[in-house]
């Protein structure tokens, strides 16, 4: 690992606070431990009087509790609804990005990515941004000798260093971050997986849209795009996911100033903000989702553009059950993070945040484990004598199966996957696959809080961006080596650390 070249650091120092830094300055804003004291009673005692009311007033309590559920879910039709309304409005043109240029500082955590690492590589060097402002960094971790190989065997080009990572607990993408950041020479900060495909032009935009938006804002998502839906049904499940949430909420969440959970890459971050707010959770499994509302509790706003990431869904239950645990794990550590004072989250996102917070974190988790009772209620009142659905429950069940499917061929349309838009035929018998995996979230919460289940990449073959812009890896291969900027910066590589 010499070969990467030298830079004296001190990397101690660097791990100690990517692995402790928030959870020590700021432990009610860490995941590392599940629940508070103060949540525990809580939770008891809450627990305790509503088991209590139950047991003494039965049929009222069920009253209350079927009122609030349908108030919930009243209010996440509307929002997908408004959600699927809004996105049918030509989106404004993109901003240029006018020069200076900032730095751009490109993470790219990398664990067991050997396969790919290669076309990673190959789509960096097409972003359309100067080379000697690029800083990228592909963060490998310590004890992964096969992507240390792959990346030792790859003609870098000269905006790439590698940063490795030492092998410590916890052993999370966020804490990989954590521990790149303190390298970073970029003022403005993305992070790329090691299966993306950026749209060249997304740097521009994001640096566009920083200007634009003004000091008060801390990060841009880009939408994210599966293309290999053609590759199995739960990988276009998987798209029509996608495609709504990145195409209509993010945006309608943006446009209204609202906080709302990030994608895990091609967000792109004022690296100030990450200072100011600890930089990411090590101990939360879906550290995007905690960063945007802790972002936007210190008065931090949140945007988006829109150039697209492409990237792999899983191609097999397995792969898909283990990657939806946790990411439900995660928003439930984010939840309850955000919950452990909740009159001063409110105080902080603001009253509309908060709500808007309730309907998009707490909203899906409760949608995650009713989808599969609901179901198998339906399923009862339609094969079993006697058992009945009132008028009211069948019409309620029926705007909500209909909501759904209207998302998903609305969001496909605008993410212009028309292919994925068949995704809503069989889409009510992928929803209720969700309660399996927050089954699995829930018990990974209490015995293996941060646990990371590891997605593989490479399975399947990929299609292309419909903008026509993101080819192939194997066209990615044929581009030439882009070469130096005449404004490039002096370049300090890294070494990897003993």
């Amino acid at each position: 690992m010499d070969g990467f070249g030298g830079r004296h650091f001190g990397h101690t120092e660097a791990l100690a606070q990517a692995c402790e830094g928030l959870a020590g300055s700021r432990p009610e804003a860490s995941a590392k431990h599940v629940l508070t004291p103060g949540q525990r009673v809580a939770l008891g005692l809450t627990a305790a009087f509503l088991c209590a009311v139950a047991a003494v007033f039965p049929e009222t309590s069920w009253r209350i509790a079927y009122a609030a559920l349908l108030a919930v879910f009243a209010a996440a039709l509307a929002l997908r609804l408004w959600a699927a309304a809004a996105a049918l409005v030509p989106a404004p043109a993109p901003l240029s990005a006018a020069d200076p240029l900032p730095v751009l500082t490109v993470l790219c955590p990398l664990y067991k990515e050997a396969a790919v690492a290669p076309d990673l590589v190959a789509a960096l060097k097409r972003l359309d941004y100067p080379t000697g402002l690029l800083d990228v960094k592909l963060v490998l971790e310590a004890d992964d000798a096969a992507t240390i190989a792959a990346v030792e065997a790859l003609d870098l080009p000269d905006f790439c260093d590698v940063v490795v990572v030492p092998a410590a607990a916890p052993r999370t993408k966020p804490k990989a971050l954590n521990y790149a950041l303190a390298f970073a020479h970029g003022d403005i900060v993305t992070v790329f997986d090691a299966e993306d495909r950026p749209h060249p032009g997304q740097p521009r935009a994001a640096v566009a849209a920083f200007t634009a938006g003004g000091p008060g804002l801390a990060c841009v998502q880009a939408p994210l795009r599966v293309d290999n839906a053609a590759a199995a049904w739960i990988a276009r499940q998987f798209a029509a996911e996608y495609a709504f949430q990145f195409t209509a909420l993010v945006p309608l969440f943006a446009r209204l100033g609202l906080p709302f959970p990030l994608g895990g890459t091609s967000n792109y971050f004022r690296r100030s903000a990450l200072h100011a707010c600890g930089g990411w959770d090590p101990y939360n499994v879906t550290e995007d989702a905690d960063i945007g509302y802790r972002l936007a509790r210190q008065g931090w706003s949140l945007g988006a553009v829109t150039p697209p990431t492409m990237e792999e869904a899983p191609v097999s239950l397995d792969a898909w059950r283990r990657q939806r645990t946790r990411w439900i794990k995660g928003h439930l550590q984010t939840w309850l993070v955000l919950m452990r004072n909740p009159v001063q989250a409110m105080r902080e996102l603001g009253v509309a945040g908060f709500a808007a917070m309730q309907i998009a974190l707490g909203g899906g988790l409760l949608a995650a484990y009713l989808h599969g009772p609901i179901a198998l209620a339906l399923l009862a009142a339609a094969l079993a004598p006697g058992w009945a659905l009132s008028p009211f429950d069948v019409a309620f069940v029926v705007a909500g199966y209909a909501t759904g499917l209207v998302s998903v061929v609305i969001g496909a349309l605008c993410a212009r996957q028309p292919a994925v838009a068949l995704a809503a035929v069989t889409a009510p018998l992928y929803w209720p696959l969700a309660s399996w995996a927050a089954l699995c979230a829930l018990g990974e919460l209490f015995f293996k809080p941060h646990y990371w289940a590891k997605t593989a990449h490479g399975l399947s073959a990929r299609g292309h961006d419909p903008d026509g812009v993101c080819p192939s890896p194997d066209a990615l291969r044929l581009l030439p080596r882009p070469g130096r900027d005449a404004r490039s910066p002096r370049r300090l590589p890294l070494r990897a650390p003993h």
